[in-house]
């Protein structure tokens, strides 16, 4: 199975232009809002056996980005120096400070807007530092596109969930988001 990590520059390059040219495309149609998301494995949901990206036309933003809306400085504020763990050009992943799950991370602009080819390319480098850590695993990942505050979520399938997670809608991460952004940075990629 072929995996994000495996990605060149330049396919990384192409995937950024052809979901530019959707969203665009998608705009004149109508729609919205474009959820832009990445899955690999089969424990994240993934239908096909290597990695792919889908996006999904909707003519109204999500409930998750509603939420969002207006709390771009917010946002930017999860991305605690202590915790970033790569960067290319504006776009640096942080683990995130409550994440859900083991290694969750955020990717977003240290300022400005996010630009969206490099934000694939720290999500390569991501992926690596997490296969490098853990092995070939599952992870979902999302581009959440608000004003302001674009970002991209990554959540390693490490745990399941259960009754709590799924009933309460309380998350049980058991890794200390310091020692996962320790861990991320020091792994060889």
């Amino acid at each position: 199975m072929r995996t994000l990590a495996e990605l060149t520059d330049d396919e990384l390059a192409a995937t950024a232009e052809a979901w530019r040219d959707r969203f665009a495309a998608a705009a004149s149609e109508g729609f919205a809002y474009v959820h832009a998301l990445v899955n690999e494995g089969r424990a994240a949901g993934s239908s096909l056996a290597h990695t792919h990206s889908q996006l999904v036309w909707l003519r109204d933003p999500p409930p998750a980005i509603g939420a969002e809306r207006g709390h771009g400085d917010s946002v930017r504020g999860l991305l605690d120096p202590d915790l970033v763990v790569s960067r290319a050009g504006a776009a640096v992943a942080a683990v995130h400070p409550a994440g859900r799950l083991p290694y969750e991370t955020l990717i977003a602009a240290d300022g400005g807007e996010l630009e969206l080819g490099d934000a694939l390319l720290v999500l390569r480098d991501v992926v690596r530092r997490l296969r490098s850590i853990e092995g070939p695993l599952p992870w979902n990942a999302w581009l959440h596109r608000s004003a302001g505050a674009d970002h991209i979520e990554v959540v390693p399938r490490l745990s399941v969930l259960a009754g709590v997670e799924l009933g309460a809608g309380i998350y049980v991460n058991t890794v200390d988001p310091r020692d996962a952004a320790v861990a991320l940075r020091n792994a060889p990629v």
